[in-house]
């Protein structure tokens, strides 16, 4: 699938704007991580872009968040890998762990979107540009952590070999380079 049919795609299941600049951070620290770890760019790419499709359809069942996309891109004929990888980014969705780097990178890759676009919020002029990597671990580490984001999904940046700094470091960047679509 080409990524103006995501995109598509996407506008067509989520209309919350904050939700969609999400999925677009997402997709872009989702790209550069595969870029480190010389994985398929594209295909990483998608599953950051479209892991939270149903998020609006399941806001009042948590537990079957990531098993309605699954099923969208199973009838849409998607890569098995990027299915598992969205359905797994949830663990209340399956109760399994994740169990594949890519699993892991995308629970960590999209989460750790969230912890960056909450830290550029508490800055003046709210842009991803002021974010710091270091600003990031050190909320990570803050007892008033961002209440919608879970640290150990964060956290299982070293399960695939990256540790926390670097790891932040890469998606602040990743979300600096794209901040315009992101909107932020």
């Amino acid at each position: 699938m080409k990524r103006e049919d995501a995109l598509n795609l996407l506008h067509e299941y989520i209309s919350n704007p904050r939700m969609i600049a999400h999925c677009l951070a997402s997709e872009a620290v989702m790209r550069k991580l595969a870029l480190h770890l010389g994985e398929d760019e594209a295909r990483w790419g998608l599953a950051g872009l479209l892991h939270d499709l149903d998020v609006e359809m399941t806001a009042d069942r948590p537990d079957q968040h990531g098993l309605l996309t699954a099923r969208i891109l199973e009838e849409k004929g998607f890569d098995p890998g990027i299915i598992d990888a969205i359905r797994m980014h949830n663990e209340m969705a399956t109760g399994q762990e994740r169990t594949t780097r890519f699993q892991h990178a995308l629970a960590a890759g999209e989460t750790i979107t969230g912890l960056i676009t909450a830290t550029a919020l508490v800055y003046p002029d709210k842009q991803v540009r002021s974010v710091k990597p270091s600003s990031v671990v050190k909320r990570m580490k803050e007892k008033a952590f961002a209440a919608s984001v879970n640290r150990d999904h964060i956290l299982e940046c070293t399960l695939i070999g990256i540790p926390l700094p670097e790891f932040a470091q890469l998606a602040v960047e990743a979300m600096q380079e794209r901040a315009e679509e992101i909107g932020l």
